[in-house]
């Protein structure tokens, strides 16, 4: 199953990720780049070509065939700042998978998503899901998991409607899993990444 699947990681680089996490020796932005080393590194395992990582605020900027050997690159090349236009990158993804399905590129497709705030357009992010979940052609075929760090509560009450009400909202297939600080109980961001692509 995780053979024939590609990986895409879509990594929030708002403000807020700067945000230091817990005792305060590394923020959120640290976290991301150990754990994207870390779920990059499993997936060359099984997908030589590298995964698709893209960082997103305001803008979005789009890394193909990204090894373990160039997540540090990435990193280092952007900072936290600006908002969160989760939409326009989500979009940008899930179009880019139907794509290459129409080519015969790909057979499946996990989409991660690290973030830990609200998106800017809460009702283009349902649309964009709704839409690529209109286009599928059967339910495994894409998974969209949203990992949350920090504790917004706001953040985490919208992620959940996205994981628990969008098939009433009229999308197709369940296709979003939301995982929050709270469904970590003491999980480091990394293992929640491995977990999500193994699920």
């Amino acid at each position: 199953m995780l053979e024939n699947r590609d990986y895409t990681l879509i990594i929030d680089k708002s403000g807020s990720m700067s945000t230091p996490e817990g005792d305060g020796s590394r923020n959120r932005w640290q976290t991301a780049q150990e754990s994207t080393l870390a779920l990059a590194r499993k997936c060359e395992q099984f997908d030589p070509d590298g995964i698709t990582v893209y960082l997103f605020s305001g803008r979005f900027k789009r890394y193909d065939n990204v090894t373990s050997a160039k997540v540090e690159q990435i990193f280092q090349e952007n900072d936290p700042s600006g908002t969160t236009n989760l939409a326009a990158v989500l979009k940008d993804a899930t179009d880019n998978y139907f794509q290459r399905r129409a080519a015969g590129e790909s057979k499946g497709e996990t989409i991660l998503v690290i973030t830990d705030g609200e998106p800017d357009d809460r009702k283009a992010v349902m649309r964009v899901i709704i839409e690529a979940s209109r286009q599928m052609q059967r339910d495994e075929e894409l998974a969209i998991s949203l990992i949350q760090v920090g504790n917004d509560p706001t953040a985490t009450k919208f992620l959940k409607i996205l994981d628990d009400e969008l098939e009433s909202a009229g999308a197709k297939f369940d296709l979003v899993d939301t995982v929050t600080m709270d469904d970590m109980e003491g999980m480091t961001l990394k293992e929640i990444l491995l977990n999500a692509i193994a699920d």
